[in-house]
């Protein structure tokens, strides 16, 4: 009696490892199948990562090149006017430039000393910047940047302290030469001044060794000095931001437009001691 229990013992448990021997062979067969699914997901996953940067590549390349084109057609008066009479694509494409140059800052890395010039991003955001500087040159075009597109305002401001001095310069001049058309509009030379830090933006880039940026950060500052109910907005963070050392020696520079504007703001700052 104890050999047939132990007989049947035997035969269930021979029944049990037949049955676990069959579920292993079936967790081994689709253990083969997911890895056979998960190459084949990796590698529909590289050939979209490729074609994703193929496409990237490519907007970007057609990018540079329509907007590179849009900024000398955008240097005709006539033309920014036709530009501007397409309201709501004018401030969705101001809109994505303002998203666009703070993507390309983003994408600086912490040690770079010098971006690539030749490159295709490069010279996007740079034409960007030159349409904007060339519609602010029109009246017209700088009501339109104070009215609807303020967040591309904020947006180059916010920009100009976040790149290191001596970086993008080109970018920079750009960026300032926007701002100081669009502070010839009052609206606009009030609402840039009121921003928190611009005094203190300004007196940084003074600081930056291309001669180019220091001009224009200059000639922006000049434009708060010029403006009577602005100056009185401004006076008090000028005397305390403002690096009167570094503009006395840009007033000794040896290029003789940053030497004489230098010179100028000297005498123009003045004011600030009867403010005072």
């Amino acid at each position: 009696t104890d050999m047939e229990k132990k007989e049947e013992e035997i035969e269930q448990l021979r029944m049990d490892c037949e049955h676990f021997r069959a579920r292993l062979e079936t967790a081994q067969a689709d253990c083969m199948r997911e890895k056979k699914e998960k190459l084949d997901l990796r590698q529909q996953l590289n050939e979209a990562k490729q074609q994703l940067l193929q496409q990237a590549e490519y907007c970007t390349g057609m990018g540079a090149v329509v907007c590179t084109l849009l900024w000398g057609v955008s240097s005709n008066a006539e033309a920014v006017k036709t530009i501007l009479g397409g309201v709501n694509m004018v401030e969705k494409f101001f809109t994505i430039t303002a998203q666009t140059m703070e993507s390309f800052v983003n994408s600086l890395s912490e040690d770079m000393i010098q971006q690539d010039l030749d490159s295709d991003e490069n010279q996007f955001v740079l034409a960007l910047a030159g349409i904007v500087t060339n519609v602010a040159a029109l009246a017209s075009g700088r009501e339109f940047l104070v009215s609807s597109s303020r967040e591309l305002l904020d947006t180059m401001m916010y920009l100009l302290g976040n790149m290191k001095l001596g970086l993008c310069t080109k970018f920079k001049v750009l960026m300032l030469m926007s701002l100081y058309n669009v502070s010839i509009n009052l609206k606009g030379l009030k609402y840039i001044s009121e921003r928190p830090g611009f005094i203190p933006l300004l007196g940084w880039l003074l600081n930056d060794p291309d001669t180019e940026v220091c001009l224009h950060a200059l000639r922006l500052l000049q434009s708060l000095l010029l403006e009577p109910e602005v100056l009185a907005k401004s006076a008090s963070a000028m005397r305390d931001a403002l690096p009167f050392q570094r503009i006395i020696e840009l007033s000794k520079s040896r290029n003789a437009d940053l030497q004489t504007l230098a010179k100028e703001l000297l005498e123009d700052l003045k004011i600030l001691e009867y403010e005072a």
